[in-house]
C-alpha cells in the first residue's frame, strides 16, 4: 500500500487533526457570524428649491395706517434679486390714499389736504438678510422652505404735495410652495419728517401685507 522508502504517518494523526478542527469551530463566537440588519423603509420627502434664477418680482397688498390719517388699503410690487443665500436687494413701489385725521371730522373747519394731496406713493430700495431659513412640513411626504428675514432701507414718500426722504424697516416670513414660486407676509415702518399740522414731527406709517411672487 505505501511505496518503499516513504515515511508512514504517525499514528493517530488525522484523528488529532480532525479535533483541532471541531475545537475551532465551537469556539467560533456570536461576534463572528454575520449581522442581519432589519429592512428598513426610506420615506421620500419632496422638497421644493428656490430656482436657480436669482430674480424675484411679485406684487402685494394690505393696510397702512398714516399717522394722524387712519388707515386704508395698500398695493404695490417688488423686485428682489438675491446676492447670496443670505442676503438681497429688493426694491418697492406702493401706493394708497389718506383719510380724514380727528381734526377734521371733529372740528368742521375745511379740510387740511385736497383730494390729490390725500393721495400716498413711496418707492424704496432696502437690503434684506435671510436670518431664520428653515421649512414647514405638510403631511408626511411633503416639506416647503421657509426663511424670515429682516430688512431696511431708504427712498422716497410723495404725500401731502411733497416729496418726502424716507427711511424704511421691517420684516417678513418667506415660504416656498414651489420652487418658483413663493409667498410673502411683511410688515414694514415707513419713516420721515412733515410739519403739515403745523408743528415738525417724525411720523410711523406701519404697513402690513400679504404678497405672492415668482423666480426668474
Amino acid at each position: 500500500m505505501f511505496s518503499r522508502g516513504a515515511p508512514l504517518p504517525p499514528i493517530g494523526a488525522g484523528s488529532e487533526a480532525a479535533t483541532r478542527a471541531d475545537a475551532a469551530t465551537d469556539q467560533t463566537g456570536p461576534a463572528d457570524r454575520p449581522v442581519i440588519e432589519p429592512a428598513v423603509e426610506r420615506r421620500e420627502i419632496r422638497r421644493p428649491r428656490i430656482d436657480t434664477e436669482d430674480f424675484e418680482l411679485g406684487m402685494y397688498v394690505g393696510i397702512l395706517n398714516i399717522e394722524d390719517f387712519e388707515s386704508n388699503a395698500v398695493y404695490g410690487a417688488r423686485l428682489a434679486y438675491h446676492l447670496t443665500e443670505d442676503f438681497f436687494l429688493e426694491a418697492s413701489l406702493g401706493q394708497s390714499r389718506a383719510g380724514r385725521t380727528s381734526y377734521e371730522r371733529l372740528s368742521g373747519a375745511a379740510d387740511l389736504l385736497t383730494d390729490d394731496d390725500r393721495d400716498y406713493t413711496y418707492y424704496a430700495l432696502s437690503l434684506g438678510w435671510n436670518i431664520l431659513p428653515g421649512e414647514v412640513f405638510v403631511g408626511e411626504n411633503r416639506a416647503y422652505n421657509t426663511s424670515f428675514y429682516v430688512l431696511a432701507g431708504i427712498g422716497s414718500t410723495t404725500f401731502a404735495g411733497d416729496d418726502r426722504f424716507t427711511v424704511n424697516a421691517g420684516f417678513g416670513y418667506r415660504i416656498l410652495p414651489a420652487d418658483w414660486l413663493a409667498l410673502h407676509f411683511d410688515v414694514r415702518d415707513h419713516i420721515f419728517d412733515i410739519d403739515l399740522l403745523g408743528r415738525k414731527k417724525i411720523v410711523n406709517n406701519l404697513e402690513a401685507h400679504l404678497g405672492l411672487s415668482i423666480f426668474f
